[in-house]
């Protein structure tokens, strides 16, 4: 291979970039799995499970946004999660319903927090590195690192894009641990 897929994390690298690598290698797996879905395979769930590819697109939207937004610097949550009807309480909680969203408001819904989470992430480093205090926990008395939101967010991917794995399986058998390196979004 002449060029490594821009998910790939460094061979070699600082802390940064290696913890960087991880989280955008778990997106590329992720939106892999869950990727050129029409509404009704996005609805799909197996097993017992009420989990659907839909719903991890708009529960994981919403993950990025909540941790480079309130998290991060205590700054509310912004478009589409505020004013959602019908909700009381945090916009995470309600995550998983997918009803009235056709596949292409998901996708860009997980594709825009993408986007806004990139550049939040790299001012945050630029303006004070992974060691800063971030707003989480701070009304508890709790000093939470930059670095930690990092590593929750990894996390996060890492049990979603397991269950990932299983629903893309039985919908269509796509299965492999990375997307292939000439994968593009559809």
């Amino acid at each position: 291979m002449d060029q490594m897929p821009a998910w790939e994390p460094p061979f070699d690298g600082s802390e940064v970039e290696h913890l960087l690598g991880a989280l955008e290698r778990q997106r590329a797996t992720f939106r892999w799995k869950a990727d050129g879905l029409d509404e009704e395979a996005l609805a799909r769930s197996v097993a017992a499970s009420s989990l659907t590819l839909g719903g991890l697109l708009k529960h994981l939207a919403c993950v990025e946004d909540e941790k480079w937004g309130p998290n991060l610097d205590g700054a509310p949550y912004g478009p589409p999660w505020a004013g959602m009807s019908d909700y009381s309480g945090e916009p995470k909680d309600y995550t998983f319903d997918t009803s009235g969203l056709s596949a292409a408001q998901l996708y860009a819904m997980w594709d825009s927090s993408i986007t806004r989470s990139r550049t939040r992430i790299a001012a945050a480093i630029a303006a004070g590195g992974l060691e800063q205090q971030v707003a989480m926990g701070a009304d508890q008395g709790f000093v939470v690192s930059l670095r930690r939101l990092l590593y929750d967010l990894v996390e996060e991917y890492g049990r979603h894009t397991g269950h990932a794995d299983l629903i893309r399986e039985a919908i269509d058998g796509r299965v492999g641990e990375d997307p292939p390196a000439d994968w593009t979004l559809s």
